[in-house]
């Protein structure tokens, strides 16, 4: 069975990050430009802090591509770090004759004491560098391959920040493709200018009383045909798939897909979306509660996932802790730190939901080459009768 998989390596400060893609069928044609576009897109947001002034994300193809079509073989990709110049002593891959000071004081809500006890560090930093949410930049590579395969099956994947801190946009059920053209233009790529002002007056707000933000995200793909996924084996059901997708991500704690909790206090009458047929639309329905979701497996409607994003571990004005060395109270580590990444965790989100997609796409329609796949992609529609 044609499956799509990746994984990634790296450190925050490390020489770079490299995200290795396997199962894209070769003649896939890739677009340059689309990709360095995606990488440009995780970097934007008020809130961001210094890194992003000295990174500047582009991909580099090592493995796997050929004048611009994939191969059928792995595709490998670089992203380098060019804050590795200032770190060079202390992320060096080898011995290296400076004195380097080690980290000893974990932040609260980081991955940092679990870690070091888990893997029998001295020096934190050997976990706070892997756990960074820089590890996102080889993981939106990989999902920029991901897209270009979902763009060949009609699939479009979107992303945009619903609240930030305590300040909520207006709620939209009738969001398409086209509403998304601009969404990069507002600082926190939220779709409603009002409350996108609102949220950027609350991080600075915050930020100056030495505060973090958490909020919300929400991901739409549009253009899925009914069946990815599958409801005969837990482990192939789409909606657990994005779940733990989404949690995956740094600093996310929570998952909804569709109407979730609003729907859990509502009687079921109120609760599902009632199914239509007519020879114009097919197969159909006039609401979405359901997230494009039901029984594992997508329904045909847009698909609609929310992640709720916790504020940043990393404070400016840090909160208590423990040496981890002389196990006396401390001040938690305090380190280059942004305000708030929810319009950058979006754009994560969105990777991570092309590749969960991309992978259903493989396994159900298969194909050593592009032009297979998209056989069978169109044998599958001509059976189901799907119009759209």
């Amino acid at each position: 069975m044609a499956t799509l998989r990746f994984t990634t390596a790296g450190e925050s400060h490390g020489p770079g990050l490299v995200a290795i893609v396997e199962g894209l069928p070769a003649g896939l044609e890739l677009d340059r430009e689309r990709i360095d576009s995606d990488m440009a897109r995780r970097q934007l947001g008020h809130g961001r802090g210094g890194r992003m002034k000295i990174e500047s994300d582009s991909v580099e193809i090592r493995a796997g591509v050929r004048h611009g079509k994939t191969l059928g073989s792995p595709v490998a990709v670089l992203v380098a770090n060019r804050d590795y110049a200032n770190w060079v002593d202390r992320m060096n891959p080898w011995p290296v004759d400076a004195q380097v000071e080690e980290v000893h004081t974990p932040r609260p809500g980081h991955a940092d004491l679990a870690g070091l006890l888990k893997f029998g560090h001295d020096d934190i930093r050997n976990v706070l560098e892997r756990a960074s949410a820089r590890e996102t930049a080889a993981r939106v590579a990989a999902g920029a391959l991901a897209k270009e395969l979902l763009r060949a099956f009609g699939v479009q994947v979107f992303s945009h920040v619903v609240q930030i801190g305590s300040v909520a946009a207006p709620e939209r059920d009738d969001l398409t493709p086209e509403d998304f053209a601009e969404v990069d233009d507002s600082p926190v790529r939220c779709l409603d200018a009002a409350a996108g002002e609102a949220m950027v007056a609350e991080i600075d707000r915050l930020r100056k009383a030495n505060e973090s933000l958490g909020g919300v995200f929400e991901v739409r793909a549009f253009g899925l045909v009914p069946g990815i996924g599958s409801h005969t084996s837990w482990e192939d059901r789409l909606d657990g798939r994005l779940a733990q997708a989404f949690v995956s991500v740094q600093a996310v704690k929570g998952v909804s897909v569709g109407e979730a909790w609003e729907v859990a206090g509502r009687p079921g009458s109120e609760s599902h979306d009632e199914i239509f047929f007519s020879e114009e639309k097919g197969w159909h329905r006039e609401t979405n509660r359901a997230g494009g979701v039901e029984g594992g497996m997508t329904n045909g409607e847009a698909l609609v996932v929310r992640g709720a994003l916790k504020p940043i571990s990393t404070l400016t004005k840090p909160l208590r802790s423990v040496d981890t060395e002389t196990k006396e109270p401390a001040q938690a580590l305090r380190e280059r730190t942004d305000s708030t990444v929810v319009p950058a965790a979006g754009v994560v989100a969105e990777a991570m939901t092309a590749l969960v997609l991309a992978s259903g796409y493989r396994e159900k329609f298969g194909g050593d080459h592009i032009d297979d796949a998209l056989d069978a992609f169109a044998a599958y529609k001509e059976r189901i009768g799907w119009r759209r």
